[in-house]
């Protein structure tokens, strides 16, 4: 396979099915990678080209820790290029090319899950669950509330309630107000953990991204603890687990001092 001239390889794109190796993986065509100053931040380069996005944009990043993590996973390779293993190039590349177009409909896509937080929606029986979820949900609402004035009201099993007006304003102009490098994370996190409150919590670092997974899903482990968990569920739990702990890291590289 030639060396593409553009540099641009998207790593979010996974090979196609069906297709012989050759013609459906990248092959590695670069000996090094690594972060390098650019105009407005950090680049990466490869060997001696710099690193371009699946749209052709230059890839700049806002500090020199998340440029020499996302070379990182480009050294990394072996001989073949392996997507699943590029999580922060994926992020990076989805923020230049479409949250830094689409930056107030994202905010809206984080936002929206306000309105279908987790953390509202506690169960109403067994005992024990009702009084984990009351303990430990509890005190984020209350942080959602006074950290950004965003109030939120409480419903039962699957009734819906309509959070106030003054919460959804509240928290859509905080969204708003991230560039789109953190929009992106706070995105992704909020579609992650089913709730926009868990994914602030998140971004502003008083939430590591395990402990938001685990109050994500608290009654997913209610119910393990009680009936145990089968091989393709726990497969799952891993995965976004791990995707849990990406978006904490990226929202970490991105508060480091440049």
């Amino acid at each position: 396979m030639k060396t593409p001239p553009s540099m641009s390889l998207d790593p979010t794109i996974a090979p196609r099915k069906g297709f012989r190796e050759a013609e459906d993986r990248v092959r590695r065509f670069w000996t090094e990678a690594s972060a390098s100053e650019a105009e407005g931040g950090f680049g990466v380069r490869l060997d001696h080209r710099d690193l371009k996005t699946s749209a052709g944009r230059r890839l700049v990043l806002p500090t020199q820790a998340l440029a020499a993590a996302v070379a990182a996973e480009w050294a990394a390779q072996g001989e073949y290029l392996r997507p699943e293993t590029m999580p922060l190039t994926r992020l990076a590349y989805t923020a230049i090319d479409r949250v830094a177009d689409h930056h107030a409909e994202v905010a809206e896509e984080a936002v929206r899950y306000l309105g279908s937080d987790v953390l509202c929606y506690p169960a109403d029986q067994p005992r024990s669950l009702v009084q984990r979820q009351a303990e430990r949900w509890g005190p984020w609402r209350d942080w959602a509330a006074e950290r950004f004035g965003c109030p939120l009201k409480v419903g039962s099993g699957v009734s819906h309630v309509a959070q106030p007006a003054v919460a959804l304003s509240a928290a859509l102009a905080r969204a708003q107000a991230q560039d789109a490098f953190r929009l992106t994370g706070l995105a992704h996190a909020a579609a992650l953990f089913g709730s926009t409150v868990l994914a602030f919590a998140v971004l502003e670092g008083v939430l590591t991204g395990e402990e938001a997974f685990e109050l994500s899903r608290l009654d997913e482990a209610f119910q393990v603890e009680q009936w145990g968990e089968d091989e393709e569920a726990a497969e799952r739990t891993a995965a976004l687990r791990k995707e849990a702990l990406v978006v904490a890291r990226w929202f970490g590289l991105l508060a480091q001092p440049l």
